[in-house]
């Protein structure tokens, strides 16, 4: 089922109650989620998702603009109408029911033709449970369960109407990514989930949508966000360990970190920028143009994390390059030099923060 959300907009009254403002959860959200795919919402706390999520559940109304399931507008709709299964962070199983008893309970609400004989009612449980792999704990109360195994039933009494769209609320916590993903190839079933686990979502969703302040920041293929983010908010909240941000300079085509002229960045105008740097993007060179004070190196096993510090870093920690085990500092160095992998540098307006493109060779 293709979700379609044309310019969606929530506000909610000021929690200040002297005060007359409203504050935007989510602001003009444009999205076409394409048919039987896995999409996460990324963001920090507070920055919309779960209010997006909730708007196409339709547990709460949207202030402005329309929500279409298919052709199918179903703006107005209530919950119960949309044919949505939705998963909540708590599970909010019923304690007193067994796995087998809430996994039915969806069923069994249902009215007239639409309700299910029951054996057809026991077919699709027991189908729901064999999915999520749980069917050996149909007896079971949600007392007797791990949190993990809570989860799966909460996902299979979301899947057992057969929904035209799965939500899932922070389903990550319990429950492996890719068990996430197995499911949702085995339905087929258009699913939206909300995290703010980075690393996971980007390894299991077909599109994600990073928010910020209620608004869209960036709408991709995870990979292509990751290398090719719009601004710094995207290219920071992406990414472990995070992007390396320093405060540069770019002259005559050439971005200068300090001193240092550490790369070519033709087609860049002069000015003050903020200049990003994955991990993955240093080369461990006696001769690079880049110079840091090493501080550590930290072993992963296949790859190494060089632990720098320079005047010029702008983030809040240190910085951290990422090489090979094979290469490494010569014990008792002080300093560090590293020749830079251009498509893993981004540059970004100092004001507006928005990425600043260059040529790269």
């Amino acid at each position: 089922m293709k979700v379609v959300l044309q310019n969606l907009t929530k506000k909610f009254p000021s929690r200040n109650k002297k005060s007359n403002d409203e504050v935007i959860a989510v602001n003009d959200f444009n999205f076409e989620i394409p048919d039987g795919k896995l999409i996460g919402l990324l963001g920090p706390s507070g920055c919309g998702k779960s209010t997006a999520l909730n708007l196409i559940s339709g547990l709460i109304q949207p202030t402005s603009g329309k929500i279409f399931f298919g052709d199918d507008d179903v703006t107005g709709l209530p919950p119960e109408n949309r044919g949505v299964g939705l998963v909540f962070q708590s599970y909010a199983l019923y304690p007193h029911l067994t796995v087998r008893e809430n996994i039915m309970f969806p069923l069994q609400n249902l009215k007239g033709a639409e309700r299910p004989s029951k054996e057809e009612m026991e077919r699709r449980v027991m189908e729901a449970a064999r999915l999520v792999q749980i069917e050996n704990l149909m007896e079971r109360k949600p007392g007797e369960m791990s949190g993990g195994q809570q989860q799966r039933v909460a996902i299979a009494r979301a899947v057992v109407k057969m929904p035209r769209v799965l939500l899932l609320d922070e389903p990550l916590s319990n429950l492996d990514a890719e068990e996430i993903r197995r499911i949702q190839r085995d339905t087929g079933i258009t699913t939206v989930f909300v995290t703010h686990d980075q690393e996971e979502a980007m390894s299991i969703s077909d599109m994600i949508v990073v928010m910020k302040d209620g608004v869209v920041q960036q709408i991709g293929k995870p990979q292509d966000v990751y290398d090719s983010p719009v601004n710094l908010f995207v290219s920071k909240f992406l990414g472990t360990p995070p992007i390396n941000v320093f405060d540069g300079q770019v002259k005559g085509g050439k971005l200068y970190i300090g001193s240092e002229a550490v790369l070519d960045v033709p087609g860049a105008a002069d000015g003050p920028v903020w200049a990003g740097i994955r991990p993955e993007g240093f080369i461990l060179d006696e001769n690079g143009p880049f110079t840091c004070d090493l501080t550590g190196v930290e072993v992963m096993g296949r790859d190494i994390s060089v632990v720098c510090g320079h005047e010029k870093n702008a983030g809040a920690g240190a910085i951290r390059a990422i090489i090979s085990a094979e290469h490494r500092p010569a014990d008792g160095a002080k300093q560090v030099r590293f020749t830079l992998k251009p498509w893993k540098v981004f540059l970004f307006n100092h004001e507006t923060e928005e990425r600043i493109h260059f040529e790269v060779k």
